[in-house]
């Protein structure tokens, strides 16, 4: 980890919500709770990336967060987080998804920072 990775990063991104993202059992093309995850851990993953070495990334270990709102499929949802807390190898985001209309989630992510080199080993 390089010393720029401090508490108070934060990275927004934007997203349009797919076909691939709505889940099979609903007759409603909205995006679909796991979807909405994976956008999240990816956004987190984004904004520490360049603060990490260069065999070193991110993984998630814990998500609590609400889905408390629709995204349609063809809309731009927001997904903004902020690095919180780190505790030795563990990143803690606060974590928030927006619609055009409102916000549809938030809540913590924790992702793990590990070395890629280990692997396999």
């Amino acid at each position: 980890m390089k010393d720029s990775l401090k508490t108070g990063i934060e990275h927004e991104q934007s997203y349009t919500v797919e076909e691939a993202m709505v889940p099979k059992h609903l007759s409603v093309p909205v995006l679909s709770t796991p979807s909405m995850i994976q956008l999240i851990e990816g956004t987190c993953l984004m904004a520490v990336q360049p603060h990490l070495g260069d065999t070193e990334t991110t993984v998630g270990t814990h998500v609590c967060v609400s889905h408390l709102g629709a995204a349609n499929v063809g809309e731009e949802v927001v997904v903004k987080v902020r690095l919180s807390e780190i505790k030795k190898r563990r990143l803690t985001f606060e974590v928030e998804v927006h619609s055009p209309r409102a916000e549809i989630s938030s809540g913590t992510h924790e992702r793990a920072v590990i070395d890629t080199s280990k692997f396999g080993k």
